[in-house]
């Protein structure tokens, strides 16, 4: 009895060796060290910049479009990072105003403390971006 392959199992059987491929592609045999574990170059003092501390100011943010960041200070000092990717329909959030970070696409705004949802459609908060501060620099963590 013969077979004949339909698209789904097709498409099922790529999607597995897809995965693996990734799967391999993520692990790492340097015993937890380099980039593959996230851990920043002994030379780099935390990771990539983002902005300057002077560049962001109190009672708002910034959108750094390229690394789809948002970085906000809702109190003097006080340096929040969060995903610039609507939780809604995933645009790319165009300002921070008003103590909200907003999204021209279709209202959605998040308060620049927490990332939470101060108006919808958009039902979840931006994730959180994990930053350092020193100094004046404001970096991926």
């Amino acid at each position: 009895m013969t077979h004949r392959a339909t698209r789904r199992t097709v498409l099922l059987a790529a999607g597995a060796a897809g995965t693996a491929a990734l799967t391999a592609g993520c692990g790492g045999d340097d015993g937890g060290e380099g980039p593959s574990s996230g851990a920043a170059a002994p030379d780099t003092p935390g990771g990539q910049e983002l902005a300057a501390t002077g560049d962001i100011p109190v009672g708002g943010g910034t959108v750094l479009r390229d690394e789809k960041i948002v970085v906000t200070q809702p109190e003097e000092g006080d340096f929040r990072a969060f995903s610039a990717i609507c939780t809604h329909q995933h645009c790319v959030v165009a300002e921070v105003s008003g103590g909200t970070i907003n999204c021209a696409c279709h209202g959605s705004r998040f308060r620049i403390a927490d990332g939470s949802v101060e108006k919808g459609p958009a039902t979840g908060p931006l994730p959180e971006e994990p930053i350092t501060v020193r100094g004046n620099s404001i970096r991926r963590a």
